[in-house]
């Protein structure tokens, strides 16, 4: 990308992450290092995906937020919601692609040097051919899954109908945010992520044409069923992801419901929700959950049990459910990954997923994508 449009358009992305909110200041810096990561590559296809899974990702987060925020809970005990996304997720989000274009900006770069000695050896002959570089496809399919996932979640959350565990046999009700939870608005959702990405990514990927075919460094021109086949392949691939997310966070990821409201409660920053160790074959409440039960702050604050009040500080007094039932109990899940580990396991293992099935489908080795490897 031409570091006359690169610099700019970097500096205006964090800005606008700055004014709107939508990144911590350690998220910035990670959006910042993204952006160059993505802004080296000659071609402007993967700063574009980047700055179009941004924009995309942000606006359905702010979709009926208000709204959203009412049907969760936050780990500290407020109202749920996305707030500012932290350097962690926006590394799970967007790592797998950073290295996968760094690494082709690098096949790329040797094979111009290669074609410098031709008179009509030009960057733009070194174009995406049918049957081309398989590190395209993973970087299209990274941000076609994480934009989908992110679609699905942000908006299917707000289907009028409860969603089901898609790891349950039954396929279970379950509360909204639950992990693995599924709606057919969810899914459909998912669907018209992964569409703006595919899209955004025909209209800048520079594919060879009749006009580059007998040019150095020009490689077979596409056909229109080829690619409406590339565009199907990835849209369907980035609608899987997301189902793929739904399926590794509702086995491996632990999803925490508030006994008193039914909701879910969601970790700061996409982190695990603690819940206390069983004693007694039960969980109990935690100090810090304990105290969100608690009417009033301070050290004038009590509670109320069985109708009777107690001071916050007298030791030895009942539980608030009068049982030592826990306020927050495990709706499904074990308690392996959080909500980031799922995000960049999903995007990298579905990136990778694609260079091989197109690895197989075009007969191109899948060592092509080794730096040692530049044809």
């Amino acid at each position: 990308m031409k570091p006359a449009i690169a610099i700019p358009a970097i500096a205006v992305l964090c800005y606008r992450a700055y004014s709107k909110n939508s990144l911590t200041p350690a998220g910035i810096f990670a959006a910042f290092l993204t952006a160059v990561a993505h802004a080296v590559h000659p071609w402007n296809l993967p700063f574009v995906l980047l700055v179009v899974f941004f924009l995309a990702g942000t606006r359905a987060t702010h979709v009926k937020e208000n709204v959203k925020a009412r049907l969760t809970l936050h780990s500290r005990g407020s109202s749920g919601g996305e707030g500012p996304r932290t350097h962690v997720q926006v590394f799970a989000n967007s790592l797998t692609a950073s290295l996968l274009s760094l690494l082709h900006a690098y096949q790329l770069r040797v094979r111009q040097q290669a074609l410098a000695e031709f008179p009509n050896g030009s960057p733009e002959s070194l174009c995406f051919s049918w049957g081309g570089d398989l590190l395209v496809v993973g970087i299209i399919a990274n941000y076609a899954c994480v934009a989908a996932d992110t679609f699905s979640s942000e908006l299917g959350i707000l289907s009028p109908h409860a969603p089901r565990l898609i790891t349950s046999l039954t396929l279970r009700k379950v509360p909204r945010g639950t992990n693995g939870g599924v709606t057919l608005v969810g899914l459909a959702a998912g669907l018209l992520g992964s569409m703006v990405i595919v899209t955004a990514a025909m209209l800048t990927l520079p594919m060879c044409s009749p006009d580059t075919a007998g040019r150095v460094g020009g490689g077979v021109p596409w056909t229109p069923d080829q690619r409406r086949t590339l565009i199907l392949g990835l849209t369907v691939w980035g609608f899987l992801g997301s189902v793929v997310d739904s399926v590794l966070g509702g086995l491996f990821q632990r999803t925490v419901k508030d006994v008193r409201t039914g909701k879910v409660v969601e970790g700061e920053g996409g982190v695990r929700v603690l819940v206390s160790p069983a004693a007694g074959g039960e969980q109990k409440a935690t100090a810090g959950v304990k105290a969100e039960l608690l009417h009033g702050e301070g050290g004038d604050a009590v509670e109320d049990v069985a109708g009777d009040r107690y001071d916050v500080r007298q030791k030895n007094r009942r539980s608030s459910f009068g049982d030592e039932r826990p306020s927050r109990v495990v709706e499904n899940g074990w308690d392996l990954l959080d909500n980031n580990d799922v995000n960049f396991l999903m995007a990298f293992g579905m990136s990778v997923g694609a260079m091989a099935v197109a690895s197989w489908y075009w007969g191109v080795p899948l060592r092509s994508v080794l730096p040692g490897d530049v044809v």
